[in-house]
């Protein structure tokens, strides 16, 4: 069996409603929507991450690559 990479992604939880299968976070990276800068949300598969008490979210590589975190 292949050994996953895990990744800590410093960021801050917006959305985490314990019935949705998915939470909302944000790293500080913005994109422009409608002509005006805001802050790019990114949403993450509740059952492959863990939220940590030091400000990271840990996640397995091919994961934080995909959602553009890295």
């Amino acid at each position: 069996m292949a050994k996953r990479h895990l990744v800590d992604i410093a960021c801050e939880v917006r959305s985490n409603d314990p019935k949705k299968k998915a939470i909302a976070v944000v790293d500080g990276t913005t994109e422009e929507v409608d002509g005006r800068e805001r802050m790019k949300w990114f949403w993450l598969p509740r059952s492959e991450i863990e939220i940590n008490d030091n400000g990271t979210v840990t996640m397995p590589e091919w994961l934080a690559l995909e959602k553009g975190l890295i």
